[in-house]
């Protein structure tokens, strides 16, 4: 078994002038999405209760994880990981500044076990290369164990700071570009606080750089890190 990953030959263009160059860029080949029945229906094969059965665990555990989840608990989930609630929210000087609106993003974590992340991590990972036209010109597969993302960064969730560096407080900085296969994102990764980090949104042939969902619209960028941070890089047909 493995993961399968696609390097298609794209066009890049590092600014609006520039002819570009022909890179690979890699991305996931992603798999049908597994409905829940068939989930059901294959948990009740291997375990082998009925259906039925299976179906009311599932609905159960389901309202037990998204209740204890979202009241703030960190609750387990068999055999993967665990569920949390988690925000990103921005730093005052002030305790009379403290209020909801702070609150940038308000989002459910899910942070896998050793032993999933050990699985996925000596999962072969299969490439399949794609030029320009279309055509396969080339099948890789590896076994090199890599970095597994935990789901979260290392820090304390939240507590950004400005102006300034905390030691060892490590934030992760998340970069997508949409509409998806239009373009390609650098600079993603985990940081310390306060570190100022260049991002750079490249767009694929035909298309062009929009702008940052922060409503930058500087293709190349220095941020600072903060907190734990989520851009996005739009890109519109040319």
């Amino acid at each position: 078994m493995a993961i399968k990953v696609k390097a298609v030959e794209r066009l890049l263009k590092f600014n609006k002038d520039d002819a570009g160059e022909y890179r690979y860029v890699m991305q996931p080949e992603l798999y049908i999405s597994l409905k829940e029945q068939k989930v059901i229906r294959e948990a009740a094969l291997r375990s082998g209760v009925s259906r039925g059965v299976m179906q009311a665990c599932w609905d159960a555990a389901g309202e037990v994880i998204k209740a204890w989840a979202t009241e703030g608990h960190s609750v387990a989930l068999p055999g993967l990981g665990t569920m949390r609630f988690g925000l990103s929210a921005q730093a005052v000087a002030d305790v009379n500044d403290v209020k909801t609106g702070l609150i940038k993003t308000r989002r459910i974590i899910f942070t896998p076990n050793s032993e999933l992340k050990q699985e996925l991590a000596d999962t072969a990972i299969q490439i399949t290369c794609y030029d320009r036209n279309g055509e396969v010109v080339r099948r890789v597969t590896s076994a090199d164990e890599g970095t597994v993302d935990d789901g979260e960064g290392s820090g304390t969730e939240g507590s950004g700071t400005e102006g300034g560096s905390i030691s060892g407080t490590k934030y992760k900085l998340t970069l997508t570009a949409e509409p998806e296969g239009c373009g390609t994102v650098t600079g993603a990764g985990e940081y310390s606080a306060g570190e100022k980090v260049t991002v750079s949104a490249t767009p694929a042939q035909d298309y062009e750089f929009s702008d940052w969902s922060d409503g930058n619209t500087n293709a190349t960028r220095e941020v600072t890190i903060t907190e734990d941070m989520e851009l996005t890089a739009n890109f519109t047909h040319a």
